[in-house]
């Protein structure tokens, strides 16, 4: 218990308002909503940044950027493959209307999650071995990688649809 309080104890004050941004996030993705495209991108731009973190403390080895990069490229695809749905669009006020879902909340909460015991294991030096070094590069490849796909399939829906006029709430 006592090296939970430690790790909390010395988390940066800036990540406890960011999980309850990103929760309230998620929980306001569970009902349909009518947002604007920049509204909606900007979740992904945070896990973005986040995941690129890593790679920008990286030290001479080669295998560290090519592993953040491998997963990067196959979260990405599955992203853009299997990444956001929109039911309506309208670009007139630069909006779009998503489904309510489990999804977002689920998968945010999930990665900031898994971002966090990266970055806590690595700030404690749990690890010294090669694999957990790997495995940290991996998390957040997979991370900037996936938000990144999610992103830019996002805004391909979004003009590829057709555009209708959206009734404001």
């Amino acid at each position: 218990m006592r090296a939970l309080t430690d790790i909390a104890s010395h988390t940066p004050l800036w990540v406890w308002p960011l999980f309850a941004w990103i929760v309230w996030q998620g929980v306001q993705a569970l009902r349909e909503r009518t947002q604007t495209l920049r509204r909606a991108l900007i979740v992904p731009a945070i896990f973005f940044v986040l995941g690129l973190r890593r790679l920008l403390v990286w030290q001479d080895h080669p295998l560290p950027p090519l592993v953040w990069l491998v997963a990067a490229s196959a979260f990405a695809a599955l992203a853009w493959t299997h990444g956001p749905r929109i039911l309506s669009v309208d670009r007139t006020r630069g909006a779009i209307v998503r489904p309510g879902s489990a999804t977002p909340l689920l998968r945010n909460v999930g990665v900031f999650v898994l971002q966090y015991a990266v970055a806590a294991t690595s700030a404690m030096r749990l690890d010294p071995n090669a694999f957990g070094m790997l495995a940290s590069y991996a998390v957040s490849g997979a991370t900037a990688g996936y938000f990144a796909g999610w992103a830019l399939a996002l805004v391909r829906l979004y003009r590829r649809a057709p555009s209708a006029v959206l009734q404001t709430n």
